[in-house]
């Protein structure tokens, strides 16, 4: 059997439709990223980051990792077909990111990586202003002050501690990520459960780039974003459908 480009082009449209094809729950999707999560944070746990081959840890990262983020894709699309489009650029963002940091030992890939979670921060910020974020925050301003006011404690304490090179893309990064939390702050509920597990994985990572490492970080770093994202989507699609059935 001959496939022409045309013919690859038509099974991934039926793929893709199949795969985002809703069904209101998308537990498929959801079980496919629990394996995966599971599978990575194994991986994590099991052996030296520096070990190789297919069957090594690294191998099953490097294999499990990108898929981490699409799956929650998928979920959100077969809950919903029009699922909010911060929260699918968000993702995507971080497909990109978390590909990225699989090169981890390269600070141009590093530097990457943390671009593109920027991109989840800024498209999950716009995201949470459009579902009343800041009617929340109006209601308590101390805390988001209080999570602004510990943005800058921890880069100024850790800061000395960086490469001179990595300073200032940090403070941006870490900028962008504390506004994301106070935004979802104000939203509340598993957004903002999911937000504070975010923040608190990135902390983690800040404190590695700083050379304050500890032994089962990397583990803790991936079980507090993976736990983070898993949050921050099922409650956003929550929200979006309590807001649909109100309409």
């Amino acid at each position: 059997m001959v496939i022409t480009g045309r013919g690859t082009r038509s099974m991934l449209r039926a793929a893709a439709g199949r795969l985002t094809r809703t069904d209101g729950h998308g537990r498929g999707a959801l079980a496919a990223f629990g394996a995966l999560a599971a599978a990575d944070l194994l991986a994590t746990a099991a052996g030296p980051r520096g070990s190789r081959g297919p069957g090594s840890p690294r191998g099953l990262r490097r294999a499990a990792k990108p898929l981490l983020m699409p799956a929650l894709a998928v979920h959100a699309l077969r809950r919903d077909p029009r699922a909010p489009k911060p929260l699918l650029a968000g993702l995507a963002c971080a497909t990109v990111g978390d590909t990225a940091l699989l090169a981890d030992r390269h600070r141009p890939a590093f530097l990457l990586g943390m671009a593109a979670f920027l991109g989840t921060q800024l498209s999950y910020t716009a995201g949470y202003l459009r579902l009343g974020a800041l009617d929340g925050l109006r209601r308590r301003p101390l805390a988001a002050a209080g999570c602004l006011a510990g943005w800058a404690a921890v880069n100024a304490a850790l800061s000395p501690a960086l490469d001179r090179q990595l300073r200032l893309p940090v403070a941006g990064y870490s900028l962008a990520l504390t506004v994301m939390g106070v935004a979802a702050l104000g939203v509340g509920g598993a957004v903002g459960a999911g937000a504070a597990a975010f923040l608190g994985s990135d902390l983690l990572i800040g404190l590695q780039q700083a050379g304050l490492a500890f032994p089962s970080q990397e583990t803790l770093i991936m079980a507090g974003y993976l736990l983070g994202q898993y949050l921050i989507t099922t409650g956003w699609l929550d929200l979006a459908a309590a807001d649909a059935a109100t309409a």
